[in-house]
């Protein structure tokens, strides 16, 4: 399974930079850019809810599942 992090997408649209996304989430660039890149393991409830408010959006738009080749319901 992979969960795939679309705020790139979303700050190109809004035309934001991720040092102002990340002042008005209250991270730092270097967290935002794990969280963007995928490489975070975790997002707390507090943080979405932030990102959501900031890009205004759903949380559906920030995240979303994509199955890896191997994956199969059932398995």
């Amino acid at each position: 399974m992979a969960i795939v992090v679309d705020i790139d997408v979303l700050l190109a649209k809004r035309k934001m930079s991720v040092g102002d996304f990340a002042d008005a989430i209250g991270l730092s660039p270097a967290n935002v850019s794990v969280l963007k890149n995928g490489r975070a393991k975790a997002v707390r409830f507090s943080t979405l809810d932030a990102i959501c408010q900031v890009l205004d959006c759903q949380p559906g738009d920030v995240l979303r599942w994509v199955p890896d080749d191997g994956d199969a319901l059932g398995a």
